[in-house]
């Protein structure tokens, strides 16, 4: 590659071989900023000009990202795993929390604990250690519930509501089982491999949350419910989250909920053979889990506005723009403040200048009393699945692609920053909301 002479040339290199959809949508975002060439052919390393590498993870040419920093610009940060990682973002926000107990992350994330485990006969002397606390917490509240998720997996997997030591215990033993059965899972969608992921989080589960009927917003030619028979049912936020350069990010406006199958009702023990199990489908809200309901679990969130409250002391009001935009605001704020946690771990986090990402991160909204609500974040996701928010509004997926175009690769092309300079955090452009914009220490020097 030519680094000397800065030519005009910019070849943009799109590879999304298992992602259709996300590959169209880049392919149509491009076409707003002068791109002069694409291909889906990994860039020569002696390429004259300048290479955008819009592409997934594993076919990005990282090295190029490090060996020309001002001639090329990547789809992915390197390091980004405080973010991405549930076990490494527990651990980078539990960091940041001791320095900063004033950080709106108090109240925004759910209390966590961290596992490493391959079998699970060395549970029984974790509650003596990295456990006891939890232990402690169990007893001076029975009626609890806890949930547990691998650190990295993903879509749902391996994910167990459980409220006491023996359960926890047994839900081991039964992924030790899966895991000598040679792949059969019997139909468990939702059932991993211990020895494989060995990384866990536990989480306090969220007893409390917001509730709508997503039947109050009917799709196609139904008529919604009357009021008496609507049923409460749990939903997280899906907030798309554009990381770009070192750094700046950004909320995409138009935030989706995604609602569970079935109506909620506080975690019970079901009746099967072994009586530990409990029936997940009306706490899980994850789509890739009912990928057979099509749309019918997916919403904009501000579509709800106008819709019944379904929880708390507040049920039978509505939900208000200035609902909205409080929840907003306070998904605006835990991004900022992740971001920052993440940003005190540069082993795990690492954003250089000629990067952008483009993040799916989850939010629960808890429902306590009559008005007030509080957003809870459970993960991050690199590469979320976007191909479930469904043909119904896959156009505001066309309009998230085109502003990533806009706050990161039209600068990049035209070699301007215009945007960094006016654009302050809190304002909106092309639906992104600018949730934080800071300089890294070493970023002068690419």
């Amino acid at each position: 590659m030519a680094a000397s002479n800065g030519p005009d040339r910019v070849l943009a290199y799109i590879s999304w071989p298992s992602a259709p959809l996300i590959e169209s949508l880049v392919r149509s975002a491009l076409n707003t900023v002068p791109i002069l060439e694409t291909t889906d052919a990994a860039p020569a390393s002696d390429f004259n000009g300048r290479i955008v590498q819009w592409a997934t993870y594993d076919n990005i040419d990282h090295d190029l990202i490090h060996a020309h920093p001002s001639y090329t610009l990547s789809s992915s940060y390197v390091f980004r795993k405080a973010l991405i990682r549930k076990h490494y973002l527990s651990r980078s926000i539990y960091a940041y929390l001791v320095k900063h107990p004033e950080s709106p992350l108090c109240a925004a994330v759910p209390r966590t604990w961290e596992l490493e485990i391959s079998f699970a006969d060395e549970l029984e002397d974790m509650w003596s250690d990295e456990l006891w606390d939890l232990g402690e917490a169990m007893e001076h509240d029975s009626d609890a519930w806890w949930i547990l998720k691998p650190g990295m997996a993903d879509r749902g997997m391996g994910i167990r509501l459980f409220d006491n030591k023996e359960t926890l215990q047994d839900i081991f033993e039964e992924f030790d089982d899966d895991s000598d059965e040679d792949g059969d899972r019997d139909d468990d969608d939702t059932a991993v491999v211990t020895s494989q992921l060995r990384h866990f989080v536990i989480q306090e589960y969220i007893d409390s949350p917001l509730l709508f009927d997503p039947r109050e917003v009917p799709l196609g030619d139904r008529e919604p419910p009357s009021v008496n028979a609507l049923e409460g049912h749990k939903f997280h936020l899906r907030v798309y989250c554009v990381a770009s350069g070192a750094l700046r990010v950004y909320l995409y406006r138009r935030i989706l909920a995604l609602f569970s199958s079935k109506p909620y009702a506080p975690p019970k023990i079901a009746d099967d053979e072994d009586g530990t199990l409990v029936d997940l489908s009306a706490h899980l809200t994850n789509t890739s889990l009912q990928a057979h309901r099509g749309e019918e679990g997916v919403r904009l969130f501000d579509e709800l506005i106008g819709c019944h409250i379904l929880s708390g002391e507040g049920a039978g009001r509505m939900l208000t723009a200035e609902h909205v935009q409080n929840i907003q605001d306070q998904c605006a704020d835990a991004l900022a403040e992740v971001f920052r946690a993440a940003l005190e771990t540069p082993v795990h986090f690492q954003p250089v200048p000629n990067a952008f990402e483009l993040f799916g991160v989850d939010f629960l909204v808890s429902h306590e009393k009559s008005s007030d609500f509080q957003v809870k974040l459970l993960e991050i996701n690199a590469e979320p699945a976007i191909e479930l928010t469904g043909p119904r509004l896959t156009w505001i997926l066309e309009d998230l692609f085109k502003s990533i175009a806009e706050v990161a690769i039209r600068p990049f092309v035209s070699q301007q920053q215009e945007y960094a300079a006016e654009w302050k955090v809190g304002d909106t452009r092309h639906h992104l909301r600018k949730c934080l914009d800071t300089e890294i220490r070493d970023a002068a020097s690419w």
